[in-house]
């Protein structure tokens, strides 16, 4: 399936823009002496041709006006350093493979637009989640759902609480959601209690919600799979809740709120199919 390069955007070409306004220009304007530019001076354009250019290009496929500080030779052989909004990005000398360390060791293909190291742990994730008997999730969905989504949660994180706050609407928009305990304080902590006495009651989906309420849940303990579903969440490189995943095991997030979900997942689906995504607007 084509990845765009959605992460890098977030990262990267936000911050280009968001430029502060030019200070000297406006002191121009009023007759006064410009002081200090706040403007970060960008690095000479490379010559044409060069492996340099060519790791400009890449990173300029994110945004066009992306300004780099620096472009220079990689400790990585075959590769040019760029820094580029406070960000170091390896860029293979053909121009075609940007590494990104600050983004979990990202590999892109700027060609296919794919991130090579999401589609291998894409893989991974899928392979994990079908570990998990579909009896020991908790699922919020509507009839005939045509998207279904996996989501490790915690009863504790407020952006956990605000997800399921809107199930409802995610259930609207055609999404079903299904729940794997991932207690973020640990194995043995008091969260971890509370999930394992979630799993342990007699309707799950009562005692989920009551506990992202703050209401009480009774204690219990039984044979469960907690445990087991926390060990899923770390082998798939989650790092904070909520985590979504799809059907074939790729993130789309943290919190996301519903339309978003939908759009996301219309666009994923379009893109497996080559088509474009139709507007969301629900199932």
């Amino acid at each position: 399936m084509k990845r765009t390069l959605l992460a890098v955007l977030g990262a990267i070409s936000l911050s280009a823009c968001a430029q502060a306004p030019d200070a000297d220009a406006g002191a121009a304007a009023n007759g006064k002496t410009p002081m200090v530019s706040n403007t970060v001076p960008a690095a000479p354009e490379p010559a044409a041709g060069t492996p340099e250019a060519r790791a400009v290009a890449a990173v300029r496929t994110l945004s066009e006006n992306l300004k780099p500080e620096h472009v220079g030779a990689a400790p990585l052989p075959g590769f040019r350093e760029v820094i580029v909004s406070g960000q170091i990005v390896y860029v293979s000398d053909d121009g075609r493979y940007m590494f990104l360390p600050g983004q979990g060791g990202a590999l892109y293909d700027t060609t296919t637009q794919t991130n090579l190291s999401e589609e291998t742990f894409a893989h991974l994730r899928r392979d994990l989640l079908k570990t998990i008997p579909a009896s020991e999730r908790i699922v919020f969905a509507p009839k005939d759902p045509k998207y279904t989504v996996t989501v490790f949660t915690d009863v504790e994180c407020g952006y956990c609480r605000k997800l399921h706050s809107e199930i409802a609407e995610y259930n609207r928009q055609g999404i079903a959601i299904e729940y794997l305990a991932f207690p973020r304080m640990g194995l043995g902590s008091e969260d971890y209690k509370k999930m394992v006495s979630i799993w342990c009651a007699s309707d799950r989906k009562q005692a989920l919600t009551a506990a992202k309420s703050d209401k009480p849940v009774p204690s219990l303990d039984c044979k469960n799979t907690v445990n087991m579903q926390y060990s899923v969440g770390q082998r798939a490189g989650l790092t904070g809740t909520p985590m979504i995943l799809t059907e074939d095991g790729v993130q789309v997030g943290g919190y996301v709120p519903p339309e978003a979900l939908r759009q996301t997942l219309d666009k994923l689906a379009a893109d497996r199919a080559g088509q474009p995504a139709a507007p969301a607007g629900g199932a």
